[in-house]
């Protein structure tokens, strides 16, 4: 079980639109800063494979700047 965390830098002004899509998502928490266009995503899948099905939806989301990986964890 897969458990990441990432950091999304939107586009100007879209930060809106990167929640949105986001909120849309199985298997991830949104966490939006308040002060800036930085999004925190916290994503929790079954396998691996899963988890990189997400990752490449989280990359061609409309909007998003920049996503780093902060933290992984798998409970195998």
């Amino acid at each position: 079980m897969p458990i990441k965390s990432y950091i999304i830098h939107s586009v100007e002004n879209h930060k809106e639109t990167v929640i949105n899509a986001l909120i849309k998502l199985e298997n991830c928490e949104v966490i939006p800063a308040e002060n800036k266009e930085v999004i925190v995503v916290v994503t929790d899948t079954s396998t691996e494979e899963k988890d990189k099905e997400l990752y490449n939806k989280l990359l061609e989301i409309e909007g998003v700047k920049h996503m780093s990986l902060v933290s992984g964890f798998d409970t195998k």
